[in-house]
């Protein structure tokens, strides 16, 4: 019997919950791993200057030690999935929280700039783990007829982290009177910063003991009787439970797992649509839109803004990701992904070739002048928009729906990785670029951005209402 036909005999494909908000509480809590993820990767942005100063370190320096936190983040990601089959879901959800927490104490507290930059790492790991597990877990546990929706939850949670970190990194800042090294609790105010993620690190640890384990994982590991209790309360009682949970046997039982082999092959190592996949990935990285969630406080004062304000900007910017991603959600069904991807390179790049132009004229009195002031923040907002109306959401649904069945799990990882050094190479440079010239430096951002629409209109096939069988 197919999966299809068994999930028809369950009643899986059409099943209801008959506690829609206990469902969504479940989901929510996982997501936690997602607001964590957005939270600690964007924090740092409140710290820069404050590093920069408390260490006396230059801008290469500085940049690696920002960037670092990207290779706990690839680490992480690569072994979550194995972690999460021999130990479960719940338990890798357990272990990140810790990490978080860790993470978050080191950092407030660290005695030099080597042991702030290996709390990076661990907090780094964490965010790996929670990029991967989160989404993984939803996807699990949700009733099929809510998956989607459900599945949304990680990437809000992601945006509202970053929203939620720069808010309050911007609170904290007035506290202390507007000096990232001011004093707040008896330490500098950028430590209370870093430290703050405490907070909801233990909050998601506490929630990860309220949620049930993934139905799937307890079948892998012979607990039928329980799997079936959690069936029952995700996706109701009027489904067949012995049904279905056959249906995910052979589901299990039947799927190929896919290696790095079976991504070889063409006349360039790999298979086109893996590269295919790394050029998404690439592309979304290259056209600088970490700068704006890792540098953008310190962007704002090297061009004269008053640090309170660069944080306040830091904060709008992420609310407009915030909306962008919104956008992104409602749309990415109807309008398709392909033409989204379109429309937001065309905005990147108008709105990336405007703070290019601001950016090269000389500073007035430690200021640009007032107009180009004024573009480069518009332009920053209109960039940030475009971004998560688009590439933010659209590339993760490409990589989720692109590859054939085959191949999907080892091409996906693939194409993540490239995505963590992609972002770690832009992290890392930023501060020497900016250094030599921001102009410039905001010249090639426009052209990976403008490099991107021959890209898609060339080799990205368009995957909205096509069954993930289609692919290839």
């Amino acid at each position: 019997m197919t999966s299809t036909a068994q999930a028809q005999k369950s009643g899986a494909g059409t099943a209801h919950p008959d506690h829609l908000g206990h469902v969504i509480f479940i989901a929510a809590a996982a997501a936690m791993g997602g607001f964590l993820f957005g939270y600690d990767s964007s924090v740092i942005n409140g710290a820069v200057e404050a590093i920069r100063g408390r260490y006396d370190i230059g801008s290469a320096a500085l940049a690696q030690v920002i960037a670092i936190a990207l290779i706990g983040c690839a680490i992480g990601a690569a072994t979550a999935g194995r972690i999460a089959d021999r130990i479960g879901r719940i338990r890798c959800m357990q272990i990140s929280a810790v990490l978080f927490t860790i993470s978050a104490i080191g950092s407030a507290l660290p005695f030099a700039l080597y042991d702030l930059a290996f709390w990076r790492i661990v907090g780094g790991f964490a965010i790996g783990m929670a990029s991967v597990i989160g989404p993984a877990y939803i996807a699990e546990v949700a009733p099929p007829a809510y998956r989607g929706r459900l599945g949304s939850f990680q990437q809000a949670a992601i945006v509202i982290g970053i929203a939620v970190s720069q808010l309050v990194n911007w609170g904290l800042l007035n506290a202390a009177g507007g000096d990232q090294r001011g004093k707040l609790m008896g330490l500098e105010a950028w430590q209370v910063m870093l430290g703050v993620m405490v907070i909801p690190a233990v909050l998601y640890g506490l929630l990860s003991f309220a949620i049930p384990e993934s139905p799937r994982f307890l079948i892998s590991v012979g607990k039928h009787e329980r799997a079936r209790e959690i069936l029952a309360e995700v996706e109701g009682d009027k489904i067949d439970l012995d049904a279905r949970v056959s249906e995910i046997e052979h589901a299990m039982k039947s799927e190929h797992k896919s290696t790095f082999k079976d991504l070889l092959g063409g006349s360039f190592f790999f298979k086109p649509i893996v590269w295919v996949g790394i050029g998404l990935s690439v592309f979304q990285q290259f056209v600088g839109i970490n700068v704006a969630f890792y540098y953008s406080s310190t962007l704002w004062q090297s061009v004269g803004v008053d640090p309170t304000d660069s944080f306040l900007y830091s904060f709008t910017t992420s609310i407009i990701n915030i909306v962008g991603t919104v956008i992104a959600m409602i749309f990415v069904d109807r309008v398709g992904r392909r033409p989204l991807a379109l429309i937001g390179s065309v905005g990147m790049v108008i709105g990336l070739a405007l703070e290019a132009w601001a950016f090269s004229f000389d500073l007035v009195d430690g200021k640009l002048p007032a107009a180009q002031g004024w573009t480069a923040l518009i332009a920053a907002h209109v960039f940030v928009l475009f971004f998560a109306l688009s590439w933010g959401v659209v590339v993760w649904v490409f990589l989720g729906e692109m590859f054939p069945n085959r191949i999907r799990a080892a091409a996906l990882g693939v194409a993540a990785s490239a995505q963590w050094i992609a972002n770690w190479a832009i992290t890392a440079s930023f501060p020497s670029l900016a250094d030599w010239n921001l102009s410039a430096t905001y010249v090639i951002y426009t052209v990976f951005a403008a490099l991107s629409i021959p890209f898609v209109l060339k080799y990205v096939k368009e995957t909205k209402g096509k069954a993930l069988e289609e692919m290839g």
